[in-house]
């Protein structure tokens, strides 16, 4: 992963992001920003030093992935199974994931997250900010690059004191749609909740699932918060874009990677109408999207110790579509709805060639 030098701050002039000035914040920053509460101006530099070095110029890349994916992997460290039963289930979203890195990242499925981690530390130390603030900083911050994204909640303040979370609490690839839905009920998430969690794939690609296709994204548009994740996981398999195996099922376009568990889960009776509301409608899919990540990012945490720093996350660029649409050579005819209560909506086809989707990089 390619990053520029941590310390290579640009000027705040060239680095100021336009965030308007919410009519009641009090609180003047400099530079043309505002906020409600005067602790949350230290988290403009952070915002500029990241969004340059670490973003690659506010891009919503593979880092920008990577920095979701994280906020993830993170919070669901946690089990309140494990601790009615005595045992230590976790801290959520405490930033263990980078305090014991060395721990975490050699869990299965994490693996592949040491790069992640091994470059955000840097940036939390330097800004003497804490590891579990730090990770939902970048995540909000990274997926608020991505064209018609969500402007996440965050809050600061979390403590930097932590435990490494236990070992077999992220969900796999490979798991079924049964064993993922009883892990996320475990920390209070329905399986409604699942399936807007995994929005987030809209943005996503794999790069440890089979590294031989590193950065295959998960539909044809991973650099737009659109609704294509939920049209295209919907639509008949034709090939493996990777080996095959691991947690890989059969894709409808050429480079795309899908999971065997989105497929589960896309289909499963408890799910698949919820799913298939999600392929039209970008605002109801960014607004719900936005409620589940903000209940992510508080698991293990007391939201009322903390500070909401969300003026601070930047404006994504505005959507440029609002509803799903079939990718070129595709119709109805190739979709494997599972929701028998709602048929599926008609969508038009997007003209061209048929194409292939190219692997994200930095």
């Amino acid at each position: 992963m390619a990053f520029q030098s941590l310390f290579t701050l640009v000027a705040l002039a060239a680095a100021v992001v336009a965030v308007p000035a919410p009519q009641d914040a009090q609180v003047n920053c400099g530079g043309g920003r505002f906020v409600k509460n005067a602790a949350c101006c230290a988290w403009f530099p952070v915002l500029d030093d990241i969004q340059e070095n670490l973003f690659s110029g506010s891009l919503c890349a593979e880092e920008a992935h990577e920095a979701l994916r994280l906020t993830f992997h993170d919070a669901v460290g946690f089990s309140i199974a494990a601790e009615r039963e005595g045992q230590f289930g976790g801290g959520g979203a405490d930033g263990s994931i980078l305090a014991f890195s060395d721990i975490e990242t050699s869990f299965a499925a994490n693996f592949g997250l040491d790069f992640t981690t091994e470059a955000f530390i840097p940036f939390a130390l330097a800004h003497k900010v804490s590891f579990g603030d730090f990770v939902q900083f970048a995540g909000a911050v990274g997926v608020s690059n991505c064209i018609g994204g969500p402007r996440l909640q965050f809050l600061a303040g979390r403590s930097n004191n932590s435990r490494p979370s236990p070992d077999n609490l992220v969900p796999e690839p490979t798991d079924s749609a049964e064993k993922i839905f009883e892990r996320l009920q475990d920390i209070g998430f329905s399986p409604i909740e699942v399936v807007h969690l995994l929005t987030a794939h809209t943005v996503s690609a794999q790069y440890e699932v089979d590294t031989d296709v590193a950065g295959s994204p998960f539909d044809s548009t991973p650099s737009s918060f659109d609704n294509q994740f939920f049209v295209e996981s919907l639509l008949k398999g034709t090939a493996f874009t990777g080996n095959g195996q691991g947690g890989e099922v059969t894709s409808p376009i050429p480079g795309e990677f899908r999971l065997q568990s989105d497929f589960a889960i896309s289909r499963d009776s408890r799910t698949a109408c919820e799913w298939q509301s999600l392929v039209t409608n970008h605002a109801n899919m960014v607004s719900k999207f936005e409620t589940v990540m903000a209940k992510l990012a508080t698991v293990g945490q007391n939201p009322n110790n903390l500070i909401d720093c969300s003026d601070v996350i930047p404006v994504p660029p505005a959507a440029k579509v609002t509803t799903g649409s079939f990718p070129p050579g595709k119709s109805k005819a190739d979709v494997q709805s599972a929701c028998a209560a709602t048929p599926f909506p008609n969508l038009a086809t997007q003209p061209g060639p048929v194409t292939s989707v190219l692997p994200v990089t930095a």
